[in-house]
């Protein structure tokens, strides 16, 4: 039996969400240094975004090999299916920048997946009690960091779906989020739920929505690939009054093509994560970092993309960034984290 388990892409997300490894008893090196996580104590800058941790098992489970501050997977304020399978397809590429049109599907993975989940979520009594459950059985040292994103209907205004936002993000702290991520950023779903952050205006009112609704509890905006350098101005001037940190890059979007020619996903766009966006998501977080220098700005950045080894995460640190999470790579290889820890003192 493998002592470290890892998401079966073959399987469906139900499958995954059921079959959770949970917490393990594992010796873990320290990190040198003091950490913290948007102003609270943590043991290390090492994360996970939302994406691989699908529930409180899954949460406790990579929190058990290294990583400090745990992304419970995005929430709603009602239920949502999973698209179908594939979830998780394998593509060959190079570094991406945004603008790739299409890339090729292959059957094993070397290093970079489209991801296709159309962020489900379990309705709010059943993932609220999760939560509440998971920080109870969290460990000393570690955050847990709570993913919400507003479900809107057809007839909704901009008011409405911030309404939603601050619902969701509400009902994480009350079950005991330490701090509360709004995802502004899926490229697998066509609704301005996704795409907000390219909605500065848009963005800064549903922001303000979620500030009230959780008081003094350190919120996070996860974005994606931003295009210029006058796009992430603005977006920055719109939100950082009511931000604690921005994480970045939430994958970037391209067509999958089949060997036969087929358009996967029905010819819809998919976020391709892993090593292909690591180039580009350094860059994006230097360049806002720059702009908060520059500014003078009370924001953090949490680096996200492509993160393969140590030497990535220094890159990102290097950048500007204040943590980083860590999703496809320790999804194929749950023991990155205890390697990263362990080669830490030697640099």
């Amino acid at each position: 039996m493998d002592p470290f388990p890892r998401y079966d892409r073959s399987q469906s997300y139900e499958w995954n969400y059921d079959n959770a490894p949970g917490l393990q008893h594992i010796a873990v090196a320290d990190v040198p240094g003091r950490w913290q996580f948007c102003g609270l104590p943590v043991d290390s800058p090492l994360g996970m975004p939302a994406g691989p941790l699908l529930n409180g098992d899954w949460c406790l489970y990579y929190a058990s090999l290294g990583f400090d501050v745990v992304t419970y997977k995005t929430v709603r304020s009602r239920s949502r299916e999973c698209y179908d399978l594939p979830n998780l397809q394998p593509v060959r590429c190079s570094q991406l920048h945004g603008g790739e049109s299409e890339l090729s599907a292959i059957g094993r993975m070397e290093g970079s997946w489209a991801v296709s989940y159309g962020m489900p979520s379990r309705e709010p009594g059943s993932w609220r009690e999760d939560i509440r459950r998971t920080r109870e059985l969290l460990p000393p040292g570690k955050l847990l960091n709570v993913s919400v994103v507003g479900s809107v209907l057809p007839d909704w205004t901009i008011e409405d779906l911030a309404n939603d936002y601050a619902q969701c993000a509400r009902w994480a702290v009350e079950s005991g989020a330490d701090t509360v991520e709004a995802n502004f950023s899926c490229p697998n779903v066509s609704t301005c739920d996704g795409q907000l952050y390219q909605q500065p205006g848009d963005c800064q009112l549903v922001v303000r929505a979620i500030r009230e609704a959780i008081g003094e509890t350190p919120f996070i905006a996860k974005v994606g690939r931003i295009a210029t350098q006058q796009d992430a101005e603005q977006l920055v001037e719109a939100t950082h009054d009511d931000l604690d940190a921005m994480a970045m890059t939430n994958s970037i979007a391209c067509t999958v093509v089949a060997d036969d020619g087929t358009l996967l996903f029905d010819g819809e766009r998919r976020g391709i994560c892993g090593g292909a966006t690591l180039s580009a998501s350094i860059d994006q977080t230097r360049m806002v970092a720059g702009i908060i220098r520059d500014h003078q700005y009370d924001l953090q950045l949490i680096g996200v993309g492509g993160v393969g080894c140590i030497e990535d995460v220094q890159a990102y640190l290097a950048a500007g960034a204040h943590a980083v999470q860590i999703a496809t790579a320790a999804m194929v290889n749950p023991q990155l984290g205890l390697e990263i820890r362990r080669q830490w003192p030697q640099l």
